[in-house]
């Protein structure tokens, strides 16, 4: 007699891709879109320079310029509002776009304070690089994952390496956009949003320039943000008061984040 606990069940009749031909397809995701205060501009905005922040230091260091004015956002479909607050907050989950230095719209930075998923990336950066932003030179502020890093990397030690496109890389060296900067290792990766900026950029005949830097929080982070940044636009302000406890409460759950991992 058969032992229905220990003997081998028998095969299934289905394959496993076969069982979801039973699940009922889920709603496509709408695409992300633009939102201006100018709801009709008369022509697509074109910046001399494009910043996009993506790290937390970048993040940290835009969002107290004070030569900043609020003039738009990206909407990602997927990600709710609730939670958010009026005024723009380094805790929202959000995606604005200011203006800064002038009234001619010559600087813009965009400020992606929430998860981007990887498979929309891509679709991500054709929206921020389109009909209606066309920029002169992208430069897109990263961080170095350290799956990613081919090398030891110490928190106690600030690094930035940079990746170009062709575009950028035929440009005189004292024109380039963080000329002071060596290129990233070979062996190391970059992916992301990160990754599909500057494939967008290679795409357009764009000038770009994404810059990873190391470690991913903390006041010397920040440091060599604003370093970096000087270095670009030389005349901007960027004396920011740093908040201690913000930082404490970030580097406490980029620790936890991480150790999910190990």
């Amino acid at each position: 007699m058969e032992d229905v606990l220990t003997d081998i069940p028998p095969p299934s009749r289905f394959y496993e891709e076969d069982l979801y031909n039973f699940t009922p397809p889920l709603p496509p995701i709408p695409s992300p879109f633009l939102l201006f205060s100018n709801p009709k501009p008369n022509e697509p905005l074109r910046p001399t320079l494009l910043i996009i922040a993506l790290s937390s230091p970048s993040l940290y260091v835009f969002h107290h310029l004070p030569s900043k004015v609020l003039i738009g956002s990206l909407t990602l479909p997927e990600i709710p509002f609730s939670g958010n607050s009026i005024e723009p907050s380094l805790r929202d989950k959000s995606c604005n776009i200011y203006a800064i230095g002038d009234k001619n719209n010559s600087v813009l930075v965009v400020s992606v304070q929430c998860p981007v998923a990887v498979e929309r990336s891509h679709l991500v950066a054709k929206v921020l690089i389109s009909e209606q932003i066309i920029p002169e030179r992208v430069l897109v502020f990263d961080s170095i994952q350290r799956q990613n890093f081919r090398g030891r990397l110490l928190p106690d030690e600030p690094f930035a390496f940079k990746l170009v496109t062709s575009l950028e890389r035929k440009e005189p060296s004292d024109s380039r956009a963080l000329k002071g900067l060596d290129y990233l290792p070979s062996g190391s990766l970059v992916d992301g949003l990160g990754a599909a900026l500057l494939a967008r950029c290679q795409m357009k005949s764009i000038k770009g320039t994404l810059c990873v830097a190391w470690p991913e929080v903390g006041g010397v982070a920040v440091t060599l943000v604003k370093s970096l940044l000087k270095s670009v636009l030389p005349s901007l302000d960027i004396n920011i008061h740093e908040d201690k406890d913000l930082w404490s409460s970030q580097n406490r759950d980029h620790h936890f984040d991480s150790n999910m991992y190990t």
